[in-house]
């Protein structure tokens, strides 16, 4: 469904962004959830591409089809290998879709209305392109900046586990000629597997989900 041109939100001034109030903690159970991507949604600058000003601006439209719930699929900084589930950035929009305070102003303006507002965030893995994965690649085995990814001499480990995209890789393990070593990845090889068994990458994850929830006040689904 395309969302009418002439339906638009007020500009709303900027201040503290809170959850619209509710005191159901279980208000997702009926919830009607609109799922959506930004880049794909409503063009307000008009350079081809869907961006949270235009997502702003037709706020109003989704709360009279009688809408309770956003869902935003990522929107983060990232190559777009994987239509933005290979994120480079966990603390960032991608420029496509507007800056940071764009999104909060549309979260602020989202919250006004009553509606809730869920981000997808892609925790299994990140772009090969992520500060993360390239502070490894470079780092000595066994440094905990190594062991944010799980890394391997050899290709025959795990060989039970299942390849999901038998139509592009080979194996869940890709060799990378800059640590001389095997990664690890259950999805594309762009795409290394973050190391939970080490307390630093648990850490580094709590610690974007707290920014997320306390900043930007959001409903993360990981």
């Amino acid at each position: 469904m395309t969302p009418p041109d002439d339906v638009s939100a007020p500009l709303v001034d900027s201040g503290t962004l809170a959850r619209p109030e509710s005191s159901d903690p279980l208000w997702y159970k009926d919830a009607i959830i609109y799922q959506l991507h930004v880049k794909a949604f409503f063009d307000a600058n008009n350079d081809g591409i869907g961006d949270f000003e235009g997502l702003r601006h037709k706020l109003d439209y989704l709360q009279d089809l009688g809408v309770t719930a956003l869902w935003l699929l990522p929107f983060y900084p990232s190559p777009l290998r994987d239509d933005g589930y290979d994120i480079s950035d966990y603390t960032s929009v991608n420029p496509s879709y507007g800056t940071l305070d764009d999104f909060q102003r549309f979260l602020h303006a989202a919250h006004e209305r009553g509606l809730q507002v869920m981000i997808e965030l892609v925790i299994n893995h990140t772009s090969d392109q992520h500060p993360w994965f390239q502070a490894a690649r470079t780092s000595p085995p066994g440094s905990p900046a190594r062991d944010f990814y799980v890394w391997s001499d050899s290709d025959q480990k795990y060989k039970d586990a299942r390849i999901i995209f038998t139509d592009t890789e080979k194996s869940n393990w890709s060799w990378d000629p800059v640590a001389q070593a095997y990664f690890w990845h259950r999805f594309f090889s762009h795409q290394p597997d973050l190391n939970y068994d080490e307390p630093e990458v648990q850490q580094a994850m709590l610690d974007v989900l707290d920014e997320l929830q306390v900043q930007d006040d959001v409903t993360a689904n990981p």
